[in-house]
């Protein structure tokens, strides 16, 4: 495991997952993210986007955060393995709500100057509320990755689906 892409709903535990990942196989930590929301969240145009994550993944060993289909077929051709954190709905939320609520108390940035707005936990549009977002995405995550996990395309690359924190921990271990 040198090339890895840790996938799965907001609110899983990717970043946290994938940065616990990339310092124990000492190797860098991507956070799409970080590459995609310019300042004042607007997304990077597709063309720089796909440069950049070219770019950092044809690196030797890496591990990846995100969901970006705009990416995935750069990021999978090169990864060797997926983590595809598929914990259960009433988990993920209660994660991220805890963690969204956090970063707008203390306004911590995020990425390029962007933070999380205290009126995004209380929308009902999915585009503008990380845990409306969540909660609608659930059940196309999993149905996504378990279809892809079994892709003639992504043969060659090891899925671990991760269901449980249990099961988190010992792959971090």
């Amino acid at each position: 495991m040198r090339r890895v892409s840790v996938v799965g709903n907001s609110g899983a535990g990717k970043t946290t997952a994938a940065r616990r990942l990339a310092a124990v196989l000492n190797v860098p930590f991507v956070e799409l993210d970080a590459i995609f929301h310019q300042p004042g969240w607007q997304p990077l145009p597709r063309k720089d986007f796909r440069q950049q994550v070219d770019r950092v993944t044809a690196r030797d060993g890496w591990v990846v955060d995100g969901n970006y289909s705009a990416v995935r077929d750069l990021v999978w051709a090169r990864a060797d393995t997926v983590v595809w954190l598929d914990l259960p709905r009433r988990t993920v939320l209660r994660q991220l709500a805890w963690r969204t609520l956090c970063r707008t108390v203390t306004r911590r940035e995020l990425w390029n100057t962007n933070r999380e707005p205290l009126t995004g936990m209380f929308r009902i549009d999915p585009n503008k509320s990380i845990i409306r977002w969540a909660w609608t995405r659930h059940t196309v995550y999993r149905e996504r990755y378990a279809s892809l996990s079994v892709h003639p395309a992504y043969a060659h690359i090891n899925f671990i689906r991760v269901s449980s924190r249990r099961e988190l921990d010992q792959l971090l271990t």
